[in-house]
């Protein structure tokens, strides 16, 4: 489960624009490229491709937010004429652009990984490159990674290579455009058949045991001067959009054990007794009902993001579960633990290499597997690099600090209010029972709190909860409740 973006409204940016300044001063991300990168990717968006087939007969189309610029894939979809489906994947061929050794290569190494904040993003790669001459822009050729799938008539991948070529996409769709058209009757064959093709996979993920749910973007918006927090649903559109990228990223990885060599995204599944039985206590806490016996997949699926209560549980369970790593392997030295415990299967990141660095490499991977041809050296010379490369990475630190500064703007003017809340979390397991987390239905917050009155807190227990602190500017908790 992949965490959504926080949203803010012009207002609120306005407020909030000097703490998030500061945030990125912390952080230190690099907001300027430096002048010999700049020159680089200049000369390398110069750069023909003669060595790529020419797909551009394809009629293929991305879907994106509306102001997305770097886009990273394009799919088009059709019908096989003895059953079943095809489905051409295009992703950006960034190393066509970047050399290793370059010193796009030694930036990207720097970065990692496209950083979104709510008020501007950091790109892993120059805009030259990220935003026009890679981007699979509309109406423009340019070179790919091209993923094709064969499906049967049940979503169950029959077949799946990847080579290089020309593409050339023919419409940049927006989410909310594609779900009308598709509901209203008028998308494109092409189009329309990503609702097929989405739920025949969500319903092949349900059977190998697979989990995907997409959380809701949180939105912070300022009205009559106070700070709002609210939860936007995502479009059953998006889930079918992340079911193609998914079936990318599982063919990969499988491309990757096959041929012998490889980096996987892989997560140990958690049975750890005291872990389910908390996770139980939690449901109890937020009132949802969870029998014994019934696989925690099983209720995911029940669950609604979009209602405050669910949605803390599904954050808090996602941190009780074991942290997904990049594995390296070699000469066919295949590890013992291949599978994604959340995808239930062989998978790795690939769909994404303008954003994110690791792509890059499982892209080349497999495109040298299926030509039966050996990896590139500079790829092997840096496998081994890459999951500390990756661990290296501030996405996921800049994701949560931002939330954490949204809900303290949210509740500055409000400290020394009680407010009804229930422990959703507590630090006993660290010999600290008097400090954990606590969730609010109303604002939808969870921050940290203590207990100043010598009890321990207790897991699932309903409490009144002072606000002692909200503060977008401090070094510690931007949040803390006490319980007195």
């Amino acid at each position: 489960m992949r965490r959504r973006p926080m949203h803010m409204s012009d207002e609120a940016l306005d407020s909030l624009r000097s703490a998030l300044v500061e945030l990125r001063a912390e952080l230190k991300v690099p907001l300027v490229f430096p002048k010999r990168v700049l020159k680089a990717a200049d000369k390398a968006a110069t750069q023909t491709h003669p060595h790529h087939e020419d797909a551009t007969h394809l009629p293929f189309f991305t879907i994106d937010p509306p102001y997305s610029k770097d886009l990273d894939q394009a799919m088009h979809l059709e019908r096989r004429p003895g059953g079943g489906f095809r489905v051409y994947y295009a992703i950006a061929d960034v190393a066509a652009f970047v050399r290793s050794g370059s010193p796009l290569d030694a930036e990207a190494h720097d970065r990692i990984e496209t950083l979104y904040f709510p008020d501007l993003k950091v790109s892993l790669h120059p805009p030259v490159l990220s935003e026009d001459v890679a981007s699979l822009l509309p109406d423009k050729k340019r070179p790919a990674l091209l993923w094709q799938h064969d499906l049967d008539a049940d979503g169950n991948v029959t077949a799946s290579s990847v080579s290089r070529a020309i593409v050339c996409s023919r419409a940049k769709l927006s989410y909310e455009g594609v779900q009308q058209a598709i509901e209203d009757g008028t998308a494109e064959e092409s189009v329309a058949l990503l609702r097929e093709i989405g739920k025949l996979r969500e319903t092949v993920e349900i059977a190998r045991g697979g989990i995907s749910v997409n959380l809701p973007d949180q939105e912070v918006t300022l009205e009559d001067g106070s700070f709002r927090l609210s939860y936007v649903a995502t479009l059953p559109v998006e889930g079918w959009n992340e079911q193609i990228s998914l079936m990318t990223g599982m063919a990969a990885a499988q491309i990757m054990i096959d041929s012998g060599t490889g980096i996987l995204r892989t997560q140990k599944e958690q049975t750890d007794e005291q872990v389910v039985s908390r996770l139980h206590e939690i449901a109890k806490c937020l009132g949802i009902d969870w029998e014994l016996g019934v696989p925690y997949a099983t209720l995911v699926r029940t669950l609604d993001p979009t209602k405050p209560k669910h949605m803390a549980f599904l954050t808090e369970a996602t941190t009780a579960m074991p942290r997904a790593e990049y594995t390296v392997f070699r000469d066919h030295q295949t590890p013992e633990h291949t599978t994604h415990a959340t995808i239930a299967a062989p998978y790795t990141h690939c769909t994404a290499p303008l954003r994110r660095l690791v792509d890059r490499y499982t892209g080349e991977l497999c495109v040298a597997a299926c030509a039966d041809k050996p990896p590139p050296k500079w790829v092997l010379d840096a496998l081994h690099c890459l999951p500390c490369d990756m661990a290296r990475g501030k996405a996921s630190v800049a994701d949560r600090q931002t939330v954490d500064l949204a809900e303290a703007a949210v509740l500055m003017h409000r400290v020394g209010e009680v407010f009804d809340a229930a422990v959703i979390d507590t630090d006993a397991e660290r010999d600290d029972p008097h400090k954990g987390k606590v969730y609010l239905a109303d604002p939808a917050v969870m921050a940290k709190v203590a207990s100043t009155n010598g009890q321990s807190l207790l897991l699932g227990a309903s409490v009144r909860a002072r606000l002692k602190r909200a503060d977008p500017s401090s070094d510690d908790d931007k949040v803390l409740f006490t319980v007195p």
